[in-house]
């Protein structure tokens, strides 16, 4: 089992709590940060590792299609159904922009 994310995650505490659930962490690395990136070797030498931040990549795109085409990053509406119908409304048009 994995859980993806991204550089906000490569905590110490966040891997470890993965990795003591069994949960392998596929988090983006955050080389920048004192001290290094808590993922290390064991992680990003599979396979799935590559897999994972590829397809976390392609998400992150849609969100940010959201937020400057479908002008969801300044919310017009308040409340949570009306939110939740805009943001439905607008996610089937990112895949029609591909």
């Amino acid at each position: 089992m994995t859980v993806g994310g991204d550089k906000g995650y490569d905590t110490r505490d966040f891997v470890a709590e993965c990795r003591n659930m069994n949960v392998t962490p596929h988090v983006a690395q955050n080389t920048n940060r004192p001290g290094g990136s808590a993922i290390d070797g064991r992680t990003t030498r599979q396979p799935g590792y590559a897999v994972s931040q590829t397809k976390r990549k392609r998400i992150e795109e849609c969100f940010g299609w959201i937020k400057t085409i479908a002008k969801l990053r300044q919310l017009r509406h308040r409340g949570i159904h009306k939110v939740g119908w805009m943001f439905t409304f607008a996610l089937p048009l990112t895949t029609w922009s591909e």
